[in-house]
């Protein structure tokens, strides 16, 4: 029975060795494991996984492909889909979405859904010259897409299938938004599999411009009136940091998420042939339990600090994937939970030297279920650090807000859009990160394709 066969581990790097480097950290499996995990899906006649994909992903097809060795079909099934797949099998938060659903789950472990779209995904990326790509016609009409993140990229592709000339244009001089600039190269490898993603992308006949800021190079009313273009697609990520407005912050060692993030990845800080300056002294505190304050920890622990998380609520509050949490533990990360920061302290020169905190509680449930974190009377506490890393979210930047006239957007300066990417603007859709405030690279996609929808349909029918 292919319910008794168990989860098939995949292999990593020994913690001890990967928290010194910044190789990726799991392996995937080779065509033995892939085929045996395979052959564990029950091909359900309801498939309660693909409902629980944001882009649907038809699972049982694909995997039932891999089962019998057939890795093209398996690649063409997905395709359908996600134009991502080596990126996904990574990073989205399968526990919570495909392989939450899986009806193995209830008594066992789940089919390993993410691990199997990873090795397709990575099949075809050897094999990219070998699948031919065949396009439509173009039908004459142009579609401006403003940035090359997961929802740009889904966008971009669903519109290029269905004959649309599209460009995108990237602020940055690498394309790829938070998958280049936020996501870690132990987690996701750029060159290796971004670039590579990307690639797919330009196969299909879209064009991509870096280097230019949507709001100051140009607005996108240029972009409808003077370049021409019939539609404009916004996903332009959520790249503006937040912070807890506590004394100190200011002082020389206190960072966003964000920038250290964007310092060591996209820049290359971590790598010693390049000069990029990054510091994390002896001792880096990040503040934050979500996956960006996972990777801002490990990544210090990566380049040289004692890095520990401070979480204002217990562990089972913790945002962060579980498997990212086990990895982080795993390299010897420490976890100070229910710790809430109240001041940065700094020294005589300005730099900071300690995190002073108090000790919190549980109580009441608030408005999203979780319970509210209380502060302990008199527990102050200082931890001592170099470096404060505000891991805490982002939101949009607000610079196409504010030279796009008529775009509306909501108190976190997010771009109101409706389920299907329509905005205030004629013309004009957004989706992902840029309407929801940081979220999964998922449902960006998934966001990005039903904007695509909506913009063939607009463009349709005029």
């Amino acid at each position: 029975m292919a319910n008794r066969i168990p989860r098939v581990k995949v292999r990593e790097q020994d913690p001890k060795v990967r928290a010194a480097n910044f190789e990726e950290v799991c392996y995937g499996y080779n065509d033995e494991e892939a085929a045996l995990e395979a052959s564990r899906c029950l091909d359900c006649k309801v498939p309660r996984c693909v409902g629980q994909c944001p882009v649907h992903v038809n699972i049982p097809g694909f995997i039932k492909k891999v089962a019998e060795g057939d890795l093209r079909g398996a690649a063409e099934v997905i395709s359908v889909d996600s134009t991502l797949p080596s990126v996904c099998g990574r990073v989205c938060p399968q526990e919570s979405q495909c392989e939450g659903a899986c009806v193995l789950g209830i008594k066992s472990e789940p089919v390993a859904i993410g691990k199997l779209e990873r090795y397709v995904g990575d099949w075809k990326i050897a094999h990219s010259d070998e699948v031919n790509v065949e396009l439509p016609a173009r039908n004459g009409k142009r579609v401006a897409v403003v940035g090359s993140g997961p929802a740009g990229l889904a966008c971009a592709s669903d519109l290029a299938k269905a004959g649309y000339e599209v460009k995108i244009f990237e602020a940055l001089h690498k394309v790829g938004g938070v998958l280049v600039y936020g996501i870690p190269e132990f987690r996701l490898p750029k060159e290796g599999i971004v670039a590579k993603e990307v690639d797919e992308v330009r196969k299909l006949g879209v064009e991509i411009e870096t280097d230019v800021v949507v709001g100051r190079t140009m607005t996108v009313d240029d972009l409808l009136d003077r370049e021409g273009f019939d539609a404009v697609f916004v996903g332009s990520g959520a790249g503006l940091p937040r912070f807890m407005g506590i004394e100190g912050e200011n002082l020389n060692g206190v960072c966003s998420a964000n920038e250290f993030l964007t310092r060591a990845n996209l820049m290359h800080a971590y790598d010693d042939e390049y000069d990029t300056p990054i510091y994390t002294g002896r001792r880096v505190v990040v503040v934050g339990g979500g996956n960006v304050a996972m990777d801002a920890v490990r990544t210090a622990k990566r380049l040289g600090a004692d890095a520990v998380i401070v979480y204002r609520r217990s562990e089972a509050e913790l945002p962060a994937r579980v498997e990212e949490v086990h990895h982080a533990k795993e390299e010897g990360i420490e976890f100070r939970m229910l710790t809430n920061p109240v001041r940065v302290i700094g020294d005589e020169k300005g730099w900071v030297k300690a995190l002073e905190c108090v000790e919190m509680e549980l109580g009441e449930p608030d408005e999203s279920g979780r319970r509210s974190p209380v502060a302990k009377e008199g527990s102050n506490f200082e931890i001592e650090c170099d470096v404060v890393i505000m891991a805490l979210g982002t939101s949009p930047n607000p610079l196409i807000k504010s030279t796009t006239d008529g775009l509306e957007t909501n108190r976190r300066g997010c771009i109101v859009a409706d389920e299907e990417g329509h905005t205030s603007r004629e013309g004009v859709f957004a989706g992902g990160d840029a309407v929801t405030g940081a979220a999964t690279v998922i449902l960006a996609m998934g966001a990005g394709r039903k904007a695509a929808k909506a913009i063939d349909e607009y463009l349709s029918a005029k």
